[in-house]
């Protein structure tokens, strides 16, 4: 299983740690940003960070599928899936709610795990257990590479990131950078 500096290192071997002025799909600022489809592009990296992970979560019982919000869970729910030997799946947003599309769909019943490729407020994630429940799934842990969260996050089940890093992020009113006048980049995937 990789440690703490193993994955951090990887990061900047994809010079997948940026250092600016970004706007978070949360809304909130922040001078450093997790660019995990940088680390992720690499099937070897990919690899290693979804077996880690599932490592982390072998002492639950199999689950049935992954699935990951779109865009950043995507790729890692596959490679997950991949690892587990079961269905990998992912939701996406249709006018603002995450949804199943392209013929994806889980039985009742159904034991899965939701991935995401960084943690910082958790609601993408939130949303995909919402569903899940919706379809009559049940969740069994939700993983992610990074989680930046700058307070606990609590999911209803167990939560398993194999990276914690604690990063300083703002409100808008109260950034720093956008006092200075620092032009904001916006990285994420979701329109704000």
């Amino acid at each position: 299983m990789l440690n703490q500096n193993e994955i951090l290192e990887i990061f900047k071997k994809s010079q997948a740690l940026l250092t600016g002025h970004f706007e978070l799909t949360s809304g909130l600022h922040s001078a450093q940003y997790f660019q995990c489809a940088l680390v992720l592009q690499y099937p070897e990296y990919c690899g290693l960070l979804a077996q880690s992970l599932k490592e982390r979560l072998g002492a639950l019982p199999k689950p049935d599928f992954i699935i990951g919000p779109a865009l950043g869970g995507v790729t890692l729910a596959y490679e997950l899936a991949r690892a587990f030997q079961v269905k990998g799946i992912f939701a996406e947003r249709k006018e603002g709610l995450m949804q199943l599309r392209r013929g994806f769909g889980v039985e009742p019943g159904a034991k899965g795990i939701v991935v995401e490729d960084v943690i910082t407020t958790g609601g993408s994630v939130q949303e995909v257990i919402q569903l899940m429940k919706q379809a009559g799934a049940q969740i069994l842990a939700v993983g992610s590479v990074v989680d930046r969260s700058s307070s606990t996050v609590n999911f209803g089940v167990p939560f398993e990131p194999l990276m914690k890093m604690k990063v300083e992020t703002f409100q808008p009113a109260d950034c720093p950078l956008c006092k200075k006048g620092t032009p904001v980049y916006k990285p994420g995937s979701r329109p704000i």
